[in-house]
């Protein structure tokens, strides 16, 4: 028998890069209240850096000390796991010691001192396909990680790109990458960036966030959904093309929840916790 979900799903929700502590805790507090109210596991996610941004003028974060001080905050008033991205190996070792799963971004899934160096922390990581990576290459990038020892592994969908701007999702995708055998994200607002596509600013469709997410469930494949957020869109500083505003997020989660509920689909939460908690 198939074990049972603990959840009916996991979100990963947070605003794209740490603006301020304040902002960081007014999400990370709806966020909790939601999940709560949904049910679902909840991951809260920023990221101190955004080192690929398209233009050097563009809004990078608050860095990583100061930038870590914010999701320990959020850590430990709000109650909620944290994520972020390194792009470094130095980073790993420090940025372990704070937050509870290192992100590899797509860009830098093939770097392998990087892998190796999240790898040795012994802290879950999860890997963002590469626009440019096939879902059954993404297990060289695993193995890069399982090398050190450490198989808490996440993969993370993010869309296909074809040199044009715009990314496209392939539903089989999903079901590519959960042959791995580790448990598997679907990024719903990364997924409909339009890379550089204004003047320097990557552009969006934002429309197609809740469509994608609710298909992504539905193939049965995923664990997690990956949601960026903001309570005021237009005053982000980093991908308000593509992200979801925050009054929306839970009318999106309970809508996944249904689509798991009337399917019956086992999303793995159970082998996703104890991944998290080092079982």
């Amino acid at each position: 028998m198939p074990e049972r979900n603990l959840f009916p799903l996991a979100v990963i929700a947070g605003p794209c890069v740490i603006e301020s502590e304040a902002l960081c805790l007014e999400i990370a507090e709806a966020f909790f209240a939601i999940a709560v109210r949904t049910g679902i596991l909840p991951i809260f996610k920023a990221s101190f850096d955004k080192a690929n941004r398209s233009s050097v003028e563009s809004y990078r974060g608050l860095g990583m000390e100061e930038g870590l001080a914010v999701l320990a905050k959020v850590r430990r008033e709000v109650g909620l796991p944290v994520m972020t991205d390194i792009h470094l190996p130095e980073q790993a070792k420090p940025v372990a010691e704070v937050i509870d799963i290192l992100q590899i971004p797509a860009f830098l899934c093939r770097q392998t001192d990087l892998l190796l160096a999240a790898g040795r922390t012994s802290k879950p990581v999860n890997i963002k396909k590469g626009q440019f990576v096939a879902p059954e290459d993404m297990i060289h990038a695993a193995a890069k990680v399982e090398s050190t020892g450490n198989n808490r592994i996440l993969l993370t969908e993010r869309g296909s790109s074809f040199g044009y701007r715009d990314l496209v999702v392939d539903m089989r995708s999903l079901v590519k990458l959960a042959e791995t055998g580790y448990p598997i994200v679907y990024d719903a607002t990364h997924s409909v960036q339009q890379l550089g596509g204004a003047e320097g600013i990557s552009g969006g469709a934002p429309q197609f966030i809740e469509p994608l997410a609710r298909a992504a469930v539905a193939t049965g494949a995923v664990s997690a959904v990956f949601v960026e957020t903001h309570p005021r869109i237009q005053e982000a500083l980093s991908d308000r093309a593509s992200m979801l505003p925050l009054d929306r997020l839970e009318d999106l989660i309970q809508s996944l929840v249904r689509i798991v509920d009337a399917l019956g689909i086992n999303t793995g939460t159970a082998a996703l916790s104890e991944r998290l908690a080092g079982r």
